[in-house]
């Protein structure tokens, strides 16, 4: 690297105020959680993939496409993590229902299969 030459002195910019509105969050950490733990159809990995978009669409100061971005990552979180928790609830429900009807079907079957013919026949007398 030649360091003959001088360098010009750049200074960092100046920010200026605060935005008014706070930044639009990236839900990053609730799509690592979705991805890793309750990946439901791959939402969890669309959900990290829009995450990241909004993060880096913040740390750049494009805060209207960071709120996009933020807002869908939002959307396909919420999708996985209702997926991932309503449909195991469904499917229980249901194995609870078919055993229930399941058993009373048994129980009627016994009675029917149980029945004894008489070995007297009093229709005939």
């Amino acid at each position: 690297m030649d360091t003959s030459y001088p360098r010009e002195e750049r200074w960092p910019p100046k920010r200026g105020p605060p935005p008014a509105s706070p930044a639009p969050r990236d839900h990053l950490v609730w799509a690592i959680f979705n991805t890793l733990y309750m990946n439901f159809c791959c939402l969890g990995f669309v959900a990290l993939a829009f995450a990241i978009k909004a993060r880096d669409r913040k740390v750049s100061g494009d805060v209207e496409a960071a709120r996009h971005f933020s807002s869908k990552a939002r959307c396909y979180n919420a999708l996985a993590t209702a997926g991932s928790v309503l449909l195991p609830l469904l499917l229980a429900a249901l194995i609870v229902t078919g055993v229930i009807h399941l058993s009373k079907l048994a129980q009627d079957s016994v009675g029917f299969f149980t029945y004894q013919f008489s070995g007297s026949d009093d229709e005939d007398q």
